[in-house]
């Protein structure tokens, strides 16, 4: 069976922890400046695959393996399982929202929700041109493309040129897919659907969907992908590359490819871009929408189920040509492949008849679906397969998100992270280097509706109203609260190793579950900031203050590093330990002991004399991120304009708050730095040194 399989040998709601520790060497442990890294072709290449809509429990390993055995209804993803066999399969890998276009830009930039600028059912807006894994990546030398389905490009517009945050915008060299969110509901973009009409699909600024007669987008997509890697190595093979592929399946309409998946893979096989009007790819064929995998065309099924399940194989086959392609082009072992999917399963057919996910309990082990914050409706399937670097047949039950993948990749890239991302990298726990991952888990998301009353669902979740959601893991525990009124409302607490189907609520049961309610409660407001366009009923609240740290005294510590930064960094993800360390009575630059390539990180606590409203305001000569507790209050990174004051306003409770500012300089000005405040019986001046402290 191996270790893998052995997942899905377990009733529907038991768990096996399965884990293992290999310790990689050869990471590099030098950090380096962007324009250095330009000729380092030691860079893996990194390939981001994304599904829409498949659920935690939609692969063979991670839950229809198990039906099988079972002798239910199941469908098959052999090649996925395989990958999975070579890599390390993490089980408790979260979204940042349990619907598409959140989920997105959370992944992208590398925050949760709590600090990402689209939020809720926000589809089409405008992703914020700030830090993403595309631009990142280019900083560090890496050509970067996008395949699929994009949704984030502004509601404004309605060309490359007009929509704000076209994804060449946005820090990809390539674009190649559809651009909003609607379209991906269209698996045949040049013919009408059951309840869909045509759709544009873009070839960079080009619109070519009539040229796309009898093709399906998993093909296509898959076609584009291999056309577009072949390219980068036929053209600049020294560069390593980033792709981002975003399928628009299985997510509804339900349909089907037109004929069996072309035979082989990679170069020579699978599907092949041709690039002719009508004949746009080998798997374009005049009659549409109508194959049905040979292992599901006889089974005794509703169609709509047949067509989830080929829709599902198709993703299969298009994985193992991809894996094929970058054998034949003999850089498999330099790749890093991440498979995931942007959030639980769904219930929508468009068109093609009645459709439930619980007819192959695509969630798995777990309650929820697509619009819950059950684990259903957050936790995803995810691999992640690095030959010779990832160790074979690992899985890893350590809570993780989305927002983890940039640091990551910077990581991997050989750039700091920037510092405004809640991610902490991925690449000692992939590696087998730690056991442990430093990072957080948590999401904020609002809907009507309610959680669908399944019978697989435990009682205590059918039915249950979700508006205002929020989740929060928390010493190993997850906190989940539905239709939060006030931000005093309880969070139920579940343990979710040993009890994934969050059967058993820990609120309340002892005292170390009452002082980990209060303690949850506390943390979702440090670690997040109000969004006007998605307002919550906590967003007004005092911010509370932590417990009066023993030891304390007069001044704020600082770490400095002299080392080049394409940006802000998040100086935890730089390789070097800092030059200095020690204490300055407030945020002094004169501490460096050069004017140029450094960075600062002051970090201490801030004494807040009255509750209320305070407004910080910031300036510098290159850059600079504040944060209060987890939360980023002023980032000014991206974008800045040198010298420009930006400020941010919080709501504080009386007494001791972490307060850190990382600040950047380069070569091009005088260092400088400014920070001043406002509050209540406080005009706005600079930070008096009576109210920063420090622990010994």
């Amino acid at each position: 069976m191996g270790l893998i399989g052995m997942i899905t040998s377990g009733l529907k709601k038991s768990w096996y922890v399965l884990a293992g520790m290999v310790l990689l060497s050869g990471i590099t442990a030098c950090q380096e400046s962007a324009s250095e890294k330009k000729e380092n072709k030691s860079s893996p290449n990194i390939i981001f695959i994304l599904t829409d809509d498949l659920g935690y429990g939609d692969l063979g390993i991670t839950f229809q393996n198990k039906r099988k055995e079972q002798g239910q209804p199941f469908h098959q993803t052999p090649n996925l399982d395989q990958l999975a066999n070579e890599s390390i399969l993490l089980t408790r890998h979260y979204v940042g929202a349990p619907v598409c276009a959140p989920s997105r830009a959370s992944l992208l930039q590398g925050v949760h929700q709590g600090h990402a600028n689209v939020r809720n059912n926000q589809f089409d807006k405008a992703l914020s041109d700030n830090h993403n894994l595309a631009s990142v990546l280019k900083a560090a030398g890496y050509r970067t493309g996008i395949v699929g389905k994009w949704g984030l490009q502004g509601r404004a517009g309605d060309s490359p040129e007009s929509w704000e945050a076209y994804p060449t915008k946005r820090g990809f060299d390539h674009f190649f897919g559809y651009v909003r969110h609607v379209d991906g509901h269209n698996h045949y973009p040049a013919h009408k659907a059951a309840d869909r009409p045509e759709m544009e699909l873009y070839s960079g600024s080009e619109e070519i969907s009539e040229q796309l007669r009898g093709v399906y987008t998993a093909d296509l997509f898959t076609a584009a992908s291999k056309k577009w890697i072949s390219d980068s190595q036929d053209q600049q093979p020294d560069q390593p590359f980033f792709l981002y592929l975003a399928y628009d399946t299985p997510h509804a309409g339900l349909q089907v490819a037109p004929s069996p998946y072309p035979e082989g893979g990679g170069l020579e096989g699978g599907v092949q871009w041709i690039g002719e009007k009508d004949h746009f790819i080998n798997a374009a064929d005049s009659t549409i929408d109508d194959y049905i995998h040979p292992d599901y065309r006889d089974q005794d099924w509703p169609m709509p189920y047949k067509r989830f399940a080929s829709m599902v194989r198709r993703i299969d086959n298009g994985v193992a040509d991809i894996q094929q392609l970058l054998k034949d082009l003999d850089i498999a072992q330099n790749t890093l492949i991440v498979f995931s999917s942007d959030n639980g399963p769904h219930r929508e057919s468009y068109g093609y008849g009645n459709f439930n996910p619980t007819f192959f309990d695509s969630f798995g082990p777990l309650d929820g679906i697509k619009r819950d914050t059950w684990e259903g409706g957050l936790r995803v399937p995810t691999i992640a397969h690095w030959p010779g670097h990832i160790p074979e047949g690992r899985v890893d039950n350590t809570p993780s998100g989305f927002h983890d993948w940039l640091p990551t990749f910077a990581d991997l890239a050989g750039v700091p992270a920037p510092a405004r991302t809640d991610g902490a990298s991925l690449v000692p726990l992939l590696t087998g280097e730690k056991e442990a991952h430093d990072g957080v888990v948590y999401s904020e998301y609002q809907v009507g509706g309610q959680t669908p009353n399944y019978e697989e669902f435990d009682s205590s979740h059918r039915g249950q109203r979700r508006g205002q959601m929020q989740v929060v893991y928390l010493d190993g525990y997850k906190g989940i609260r539905h239709n939060i009124q006030s931000a005093e409302d309880d969070f139920r607490i579940y343990d979710t190793i040993e009890d994934p189907g969050e059967e058993n609520n820990l609120a309340g049961s002892s005292p170390e579950f009452e002082d980990l309610q209060q303690r949850m409660k506390a943390k979702v407001l440090r670690m997040r900031r109000p969004d006007s366009t998605a307002k919550r009923p906590y967003d007004d609240v005092a911010v509370p203050a932590v417990d009066t740290p023993e030891n304390m005294e007069p001044g704020i510590s600082y770490d400095l590093y002299n080392v080049a930064a394409p940006w802000t960094p998040d100086v935890t993800s730089i390789k070097q330990k800092p030059l200095r360390s020690g204490t300055s009575k407030t945020f002094d630059l004169s501490i460096r002991n050069q004017n140029h390539d450094f960075i600062i990180a002051f970090d201490g606590f801030i004494k807040i004399p009255e509750t209320g409203s305070y407004s910080f305001s910031l300036s510098a000569d290159r850059g600079a991120v504040m944060h209060i507790h987890q939360a980023t209050l002023i980032d000014a990174d991206k974008g800045y304009e040198p010298g420009t004051e930006i400020s941010g306003t919080i709501q504080l409770e009386k007494g001791h708050h972490p307060v850190k500012i990382t600040y950047a300089h380069g070569s091009q000005r005088a260092p400088a730095l400014k920070l001043s405040w406002q509050g209540p019986g406080i005009e706005k001046e600079e930070i008096g040194v009576e109210y920063l402290y420090h622990k010994e």
